[in-house]
């Protein structure tokens, strides 16, 4: 979509007037300045999807959309979380954050705070193995997303 101001509140107020979920949404300019890429994780019908589709191509900003799902492709989101890090709880948390690759990022006296990549469904199942007493603050940024291999979203 074009990086202009006001553009990310057209496509959000599409999804509300419409009813429309918007389970995550991330945007940030592109190797193109004047260009930013919008992913938007939603659900539905394929029927509901392919209307979302329709009504976002008809949006003034919208240069194009591209439903990820409809071939290969990767997707990441990365999580803050802040863990208590005291005797009963240091050295289960070093343990969990290995064996899910998770990097502990900082460390005080009482806490760690921890980043972890991957899939939705890999940040579910780490924040699962913690004893949900010990989890203090969680923050996920929503999935981002790009086509694998020579699938690209390029601009005609």
């Amino acid at each position: 979509m074009e990086n202009e101001s006001g553009a990310l509140s057209r496509v959000s107020g599409l999804f509300s007037a419409r009813g429309y979920n918007i389970e995550s949404l991330t945007v940030a300019p592109t190797e193109d300045a004047t260009l930013s890429r919008m992913t938007i994780v939603t659900s539905g019908s394929d029927s509901v999807i392919e209307q979302i589709i329709k009504q976002l191509n008809k949006l003034i900003d919208v240069v194009r959309v591209l439903d990820l799902n409809d071939g290969k492709h990767i997707e990441r989101e990365l999580m803050l979380v802040k863990v208590k890090a005291t005797n009963k709880y240091r050295d289960e948390m070093k343990r969990i954050s290995d064996i899910f690759r998770a990097r502990i990022i900082d460390v005080s006296d009482n806490t760690f705070t921890i980043e972890l990549t991957g899939s939705a469904s890999k940040l579910d199942a780490y924040l699962d193995s913690l004893d949900s007493d010990s989890i203090i603050e969680t923050v996920r940024t929503g999935a981002s997303g790009i086509g694998r291999g020579d699938r690209i979203l390029k601009v005609q």
